[in-house]
């Protein structure tokens, strides 16, 4: 066990797969030679750390004519690097308008002062940043959903309010994999939804067009539906 961690542990480790890992946070596959742009890196470098990645399970690679196209294996993985983000000094997760200056640290700062991938992301296919977090804390103050060690329960209650959302529970929990994971979200410091449920409820949102991707691909813009229908539905001020 000590040997495997090790080895796993020494593949993110090096800085190249550390920015292609990092890269592919965003849900999205993409090709060798997208990700030695993200990795500034040369192309035949990049192939020996893509085929050590997907060696050790970490990675999936699917053929599409002449292309192969790269992916996490499983959404654990994004999970454990949003959790390893947390090891960041924390200056280096200051919340900052975009070209601005820090602002007090001991004081809460508005929307408009926090950087837009500290706001509202996405954890490769849940929601993070304050958001997903303000999301996650109504969830659990109507007793919607309950936190449980490395879970979140979802109560009767929560159970009847995901399907007047078209979420259905009992579904979500026939997946192979995590249905309510708890996440620590690397900006807030705070735990939001993650699993298939945190991932129907981000889809959701994006149906009903209260969220839109922003040219940073991992950022989300709160649209002015979203404003007005997730203030009313989560009863958070998020603005």
């Amino acid at each position: 066990m000590e040997d495997r961690f090790s080895h796993i542990a020494s593949l993110i480790g090096d800085p190249v797969r550390g920015r292609v890992l990092w890269a592919l946070m965003d849900g999205k596959a993409y090709t060798a030679t997208e990700l030695a742009i993200q990795a500034d890196t040369t192309r035949p470098n990049l192939s020996m750390h893509l085929k050590k990645l997907s060696d050790a399970g970490l990675l999936n690679v699917e053929v599409q004519g002449r292309h192969r196209y790269y992916t996490f294996s499983r959404p654990e993985i994004a999970y454990a690097l949003e959790a390893m983000a947390n090891l960041l000094p924390p200056g280096e997760r200051k919340r900052t308008p975009p070209g601005g200056k820090a602002g007090p640290s001991d004081s809460e700062p508005s929307a408009r002062s926090v950087q837009p991938i500290a706001y509202c992301r996405h954890c490769y296919d849940h929601l993070a940043g304050r958001v997903g977090v303000q999301v996650t804390e109504s969830l659990q103050r109507q007793k919607l959903i309950v936190h449980r060690e490395k879970e979140f329960e979802v109560t009767a209650a929560g159970v009847k309010w995901f399907d007047t959302l078209g979420i259905d529970c009992a579904e979500l929990k026939k997946e192979r994999r995590s249905f309510s994971r708890v996440c620590l979200d690397w900006t807030e410091r705070k735990h939001h939804l993650a699993g298939s449920l945190g991932a129907a409820l981000l889809a959701k949102m994006l149906r009903s067009h209260w969220l839109r991707p922003a040219t940073d691909p991992r950022v989300f813009i709160v649209t002015g539906k979203g404003q007005k229908d997730m203030s009313a539905l989560f009863k958070i001020d998020l603005f």
